[in-house]
């Protein structure tokens, strides 16, 4: 394989959202570098069991609260 074909792979450090760092390897940035989580496993609602988001009714609930005062009947 060509060397000059491939990102440069170097450690960084990774801060979490609770402050917490690691060192790991990475392309991203440079030698040394920080980067700073603003969303992680700590603190995200799909990992935490936080609140979910949920559809009250459905597509026809949605569907007749916009449009059920319409008819096909004639007057």
């Amino acid at each position: 394989m060509k060397a000059e074909g491939h990102p440069d792979y170097h450690m960084i450090t990774v801060k979490m959202t609770d402050g917490t760092e690691f060192q790991t390897r990475s392309t991203w940035g440079s030698e040394g570098d920080t980067l700073t989580l603003d969303i992680d496993p700590t603190s995200h609602p799909a990992w935490t069991g936080g609140t979910k988001q949920i559809q009250e009714g459905g597509r026809v609930a949605a569907f007749n609260k916009r449009f059920g005062g319409l008819s096909l009947k004639k007057n």
